[in-house]
């Protein structure tokens, strides 16, 4: 038995807008793509299956499903032992359909996360996926949010991952291996979960500031200030209307955009501000794109993002998890130039940062923890609500340097953000080995033009790689 079976209020959530809207999908995940093995072909289901056995131990968790399938009473689900686990029915295999390539391969993810994870087992799946062009293969996998908020700072993927090809012990089911492979792969569980931070552990860390705030009253007055601030510039005037905020079904469509890390590097050396920064006016340019396609006018004030930040202090760096708040970001989509537009969105970041929104986010959070579970769903939706914000942007590091599984190499990740009710599109940007993914999850029926998401993301960010190469030239 774990120390605590019983989910937080955070755990419980997740499971709670699910039941809300049956257009909630509140699982995460990601599919990982891999070049052929060393001696060429793929993993076999088996190699894999047995691979996760022997080190499943170290994620108790896996093995345990939810007590009830639904919340809500007087207390809160836990989790007990599936006396049922079989793992060939978490772990499975399937076969991209020829030719394989990348359209393909997309649809395959689109409609595996469209797809909600049974509550009468396990909240997780994972499936080795071959068939790919070029002889590659993926690993793609999903797990309930509210299961990966209980398991620390090593998850499913990190049990597969090495940190070379050739690990000193492939077959060895231990500990210290499995970190290390984890610490290679520089935190996969902390992106994966990013999307949702602002509910990922905010509750736990507002919680410890409560009892700090009585010890450090005046500390507790700047946060009853950013809190209120925060209520009245982002919820009391709320979010503009716009089509990406509208009833949505609950099947996915996914795509993706590549582009070299360095290109958003040369982009803030030379016009100031942070990766982040070029990532969001990436975002803001193809979001205008799209409006604009749609025939609607950007709206003045612009688009709201959430954007999930970490307020981990250097002190508490080896914590994954629990420090986790968002910033509620204005993204200028009615500025037509291109260095305008990035301005503001540095100047708003820098604001935003500067003040105490993150802080507020936490202390907001915490306060949903103290309604009890029949009253706890109205809550959790405010916090989800379209009113808050129009669409979730997460940007997020993996590993600098390559990693691998079985000898392969890993060339690719596709990150996914889980969609909550109205909330019709979803960024997650992830940089692994020196690239940079933008994965887009969006409802299929409310967004079947995609397409001019990917296309303007690549046009923003090429419009901002000849301002920063002229402002270079200018110097």
């Amino acid at each position: 038995m774990l120390a605590n079976d019983q989910l937080t209020a955070l755990d419980a959530t997740f499971l709670e807008l699910e039941e809300a809207d049956d257009s909630a999908v509140m699982h995460i995940g990601g599919a990982l793509l891999f070049t052929e093995l060393p001696g060429g072909g793929t993993p076999g289901i088996g190699q894999v299956r047995e691979h996760l056995e022997r080190r499943l131990d170290l994620l108790p968790r896996y093995r345990q499903k939810l007590c009830a399938p639904h919340t809500g009473g007087l207390s809160w689900p836990s989790w007990e032992a599936d006396r049922r686990f079989e793992l060939e029915a978490h772990v499975r295999h399937a076969t991209l359909p020829s030719p394989g390539e990348d359209g393909d391969f997309l649809e395959w993810i689109s409609d595996f996360y469209s797809h909600r994870l049974d509550r009468s087992r396990p909240l997780w799946e994972i499936v080795l996926l071959d068939g790919l062009a070029d002889g590659r293969w993926a690993l793609v996998h999903k797990t309930h949010h509210c299961l990966v908020d209980g398991v620390g700072s090593v998850d499913l993927v990190g049990l597969l991952l090495d940190a070379e090809p050739a690990p000193p012990d492939s077959s060895a089911p231990h500990s210290a291996r499995v970190s290390a492979s984890v610490d290679a792969s520089h935190g996969w569980l902390s992106y994966l979960s990013a999307p949702v931070g602002l509910l990922t552990g905010a509750g736990v860390a507002a919680a410890r500031a409560g009892a700090h705030a009585v010890m450090h009253p005046r500390e507790g007055l700047e946060r009853s200030r950013d809190m209120i601030d925060l209520l009245i510039r982002d919820e009391l005037i709320a979010a503009p209307r716009s089509s990406l905020n509208v009833p949505i079904g609950a099947t996915r469509r996914i795509a993706t955009a590549h582009v070299e890390l360095q290109e958003l590097r040369t982009v803030r050396s030379a016009l100031g501000g942070t990766v982040n920064d070029v990532v969001l006016c990436a975002a803001t340019g193809a979001l205008r794109e799209l409006l604009l396609a749609r025939g609607e006018d950007p709206p003045r004030q612009g688009l709201r993002a959430m954007v999930p930040v970490n307020v981990r202090s250097e002190g508490d760096h080896g914590d994954l998890g629990n420090q986790v708040s968002s910033l509620f970001v204005g993204l200028p989509v009615a500025e037509a130039d291109p260095l305008r537009r990035y301005q503001l969105v540095v100047a708003t970041t820098e604001k935003l940062k500067a003040g105490g929104q993150a802080r507020a986010a936490s202390a907001l959070t915490g306060v949903t923890e103290l309604a009890p579970p029949v009253l706890h769903a109205g809550l959790a939706r405010m916090l989800f609500a379209k009113r808050l914000f129009n669409v979730t942007i997460t940007n997020v590091p993996a590993s600098p340097g390559l990693v691998y599984a079985f000898g392969a190499t890993l060339v690719d990740v596709v990150p996914i953000v889980p969609l909550a009710a109205e909330h019709a599109l979803g960024i997650a940007v992830v940089s692994y080995a020196g690239g940079m993914t933008f994965g887009l999850c969006a409802d299929r029926g409310t967004v079947p033009d995609l397409d001019v998401l990917t296309a303007g993301i690549v046009t923003s960010l090429n419009e901002l790689a000849a301002l920063a190469h002229a402002t270079s030239a200018a110097r």
